[in-house]
């Protein structure tokens, strides 16, 4: 059965980097949303097995949705996305329940790692 994958960036091309590196790799199932209120809304309707999310993001914060997401299903799988230093929200983001962090730029190999770690191979 396939993998559902929820990719939350306000970037199209951030989106579309993973997007690219997941699909290259036998994920089949993506989704996309633009901002943590978005992110929200998706996960309930779609119930991805993984969702890979910026921190920083206008509306709601990845912070803020990752605490919403976790409290509708604390088994839900997130994995944060940051830039180099933002170290203090990334420990925020471990703190309330994210499974691992990707540090912007991305390198496709530790995409691939981090996922297929969490959720199996495709």
């Amino acid at each position: 059965m396939a993998k559902k994958i929820l990719l939350v960036d306000d970037a199209a091309f951030m989106r579309k980097m993973i997007k690219d590196t997941l699909s290259k790799n036998g994920y089949t199932e993506l989704f996309e949303a633009v901002d943590g209120a978005d992110a929200v809304e998706k996960f309930s309707e779609i119930g991805p097995d993984l969702v890979i999310m910026d921190i920083t993001m206008p509306n709601m914060d990845g912070l803020e949705a990752l605490k919403a997401i976790r409290a509708k299903d604390s088994g839900a799988n997130v994995v944060m996305c940051s830039a180099m230093g933002q170290e203090s929200m990334v420990m925020d983001a471990v703190r309330s329940g994210a499974k691992d962090f990707i540090v912007k730029p991305f390198k496709p190999d530790r995409v691939l790692k981090t996922v297929s770690t969490i959720l199996g191979n495709p």
